[in-house]
C-alpha cells in the first residue's frame, strides 16, 4: 500500500508541475518584464476573427515526470532482474507519454485577428482567446506592440 501512495504522490506532482508550465497569452495579461516598458499603439477595426489552436509546450517537465512515474510503476514487475528491465522500459514509455501529455495539457484556444489599421493597411495577430472577450468584424481595437510582441485589445 505504501508503494501505491508514493505512486499517487508522483502523479499529483506531475500534474502540479504541468499546470505550472501554463501561461496566459490573452491580450490583457502581461509578464512582469513587460511592466513599465513603452509600447507602440495603433488603432484599427477588426476585419476578420477566427479561432485557432495554440500548440502546447513540449518541455522536459512532462518527459521527466512521466519517466519517473513509468519507471517506478514498472519496477514492481517480476523478480530483481525483470524489475530492473521493466523499470527501464517503463521509464522510456512514461517519458514518451509524459511528453505527449504535457503538449496536450498546455495547448490552448487561440484567436487570429485580422485588423484594418486606421492608415488603411492590414495586420494579423494571433493570441490566446479570452473567454470574456469576443472579437467580431467591425469592433474597434488597439494594437499594442513591444519588440516582437503584439496584443489586440478592444477599445472601450
Amino acid at each position: 500500500m505504501n508503494k501505491r501512495i508514493k505512486q499517487a504522490g508522483i502523479v499529483f506532482l506531475l500534474s502540479f508541475s504541468l499546470a505550472g508550465c501554463m501561461t496566459d497569452q490573452t491580450g490583457t495579461t502581461y509578464s512582469a518584464s513587460e511592466a513599465r516598458q513603452m509600447q507602440t499603439v495603433r488603432f484599427g477595426t477588426v476585419a476578420e476573427s477566427r479561432l485557432v489552436k495554440l500548440e502546447g509546450t513540449q518541455g522536459e517537465v512532462g518527459t521527466l515526470a512521466g519517466a519517473a512515474v513509468g519507471g517506478i510503476a514498472a519496477s514492481s514487475i517480476g523478480g530483481q532482474r525483470e524489475s530492473a528491465i521493466a523499470a527501464v522500459a517503463g521509464a522510456v514509455a512514461g517519458g514518451v507519454l509524459g511528453n505527449m501529455a504535457e503538449k496536450k495539457i498546455t495547448s490552448k484556444q487561440g484567436v487570429e485577428l485580422t485588423v484594418r489599421l486606421d492608415d488603411g493597411s492590414y495586420v494579423s495577430v494571433v493570441q490566446q482567446a479570452d473567454p470574456a472577450v469576443n472579437f467580431a468584424a467591425g469592433d474597434k481595437v488597439k494594437i499594442l506592440t513591444q519588440g516582437t510582441t503584439s496584443r489586440v485589445i478592444k477599445v472601450q
